[in-house]
């Protein structure tokens, strides 16, 4: 786990190189076939390396959801544990992590109508006003969603229109499958000046890759739109508004670096609370042996329960 631009790919890549792993991709945009230089997606190269599981599963006109994930790797996790391996999930998508680990609240299946309707109003009064109202119907889930989260704050109001109950209440209720038992190693650069410094080296390096030429043959299609979570990602969505004019280059730069530090940040704060984890600097080479011993503890309950993902 760990927030992007962290380095978590390398680390997976070489630890598959030492144990018997195989990796299950936990990221919301790298599971979109034609986004790879904007989600940094491993290369051929690397994925002829060390294979990842739940990448390019989907076309980024269709929707996932965190519980589609948590079935899709259940599923994979179990023929990775059958083959006498050990899954290792790889991602900074918090709520997949939770979806597999702790399962989620039956929610209502999304809605095409209230979601436009939602999305013309953001459109008309700005996020601020879809924030304000959330906070009348759920001032917990109010609380913490920010208000330039669009898609978390407008999924939170569908929820309400679509059953008449707070979002936040209805996630108090679990579900009945038990969640996955996960060994947690957090990725975290000890200076947050470093991982900023890594951002924007990796945006242009993305850039300079052809970032801006694949966001073009994506718009190219005509199927897709900024309301759709694929054309959402970080990254995406200001190289789209510099397509349509909205911003020049320097400002889809400046603008695209700040929104991934952005994102960082909630990823941190979404990892805070994980005290049970092992939390290593992103050092090729280094703290190997803490995450080992980790590795090697994991292999062993696994192997003395034979309960599998329990």
């Amino acid at each position: 786990m760990g927030p992007t631009a962290s380095g978590k790919t390398g680390l997976a890549v070489e630890l598959v190189e030492r144990y018997p792993l195989e990796i299950v991709s936990v990221d919301s945009a790298m599971i979109y076939r034609g986004m790879d230089i904007g989600t940094a997606k491993p290369d051929a190269a690397t994925l002829a390396r060390a294979p990842h599981r739940l990448i390019d599963i989907l076309d980024p006109a269709e929707r996932y959801s965190a519980a589609r994930f948590a079935a899709d790797a259940r599923r994979e996790m179990e023929q990775i544990l059958a083959a006498g391996r050990l899954p290792l999930l790889v991602g900074g998508t918090g709520l997949y992590f939770r979806a597999l680990e702790g399962g989620l609240a039956e929610l209502p299946e999304a809605d095409p109508e209230i979601r436009a309707s939602l999305a013309a109003k953001r459109e008309r009064e700005g996020p601020e006003a879809l924030h304000r109202w959330l906070a009348e119907v759920d001032p917990e889930a109010a609380a913490r969603i920010h208000p330039n989260d669009p898609q978390r704050v407008q999924r939170a109001l569908e929820v309400w229109l679509l059953t008449g109950r707070p979002l936040s209440e209805l996630q108090q209720v679990r579900p009945a499958e038990p969640g996955v038992r996960l060994w947690k190693i957090v990725l975290e650069p000890p200076e947050r000046a470093e991982l900023h410094a890594r951002i924007e080296r990796r945006f242009d390096a993305m850039l300079a890759a052809g970032f801006v030429e694949e966001v073009e043959r994506l718009r190219a299609r005509g199927d897709l739109d900024l309301s759709l979570p694929s054309m959402r990602a970080v990254g995406y969505r200001q190289v789209w508004r510099y397509l349509e004019g909205e911003y020049d280059y320097d400002e889809m730069r400046s603008s695209g670096i700040a929104a991934t530090r952005q994102y960082a940040k909630r990823q941190l704060t979404w990892l805070r609370p994980e005290q049970a984890a092992l939390r290593v600097a992103p050092e090729p080479g280094k703290s190997m042996e803490k995450i080992a011993e980790v590795i090697e503890r994991a292999f062993e309950i696994v192997q003395c329960t034979n309960k599998g993902l329990s």
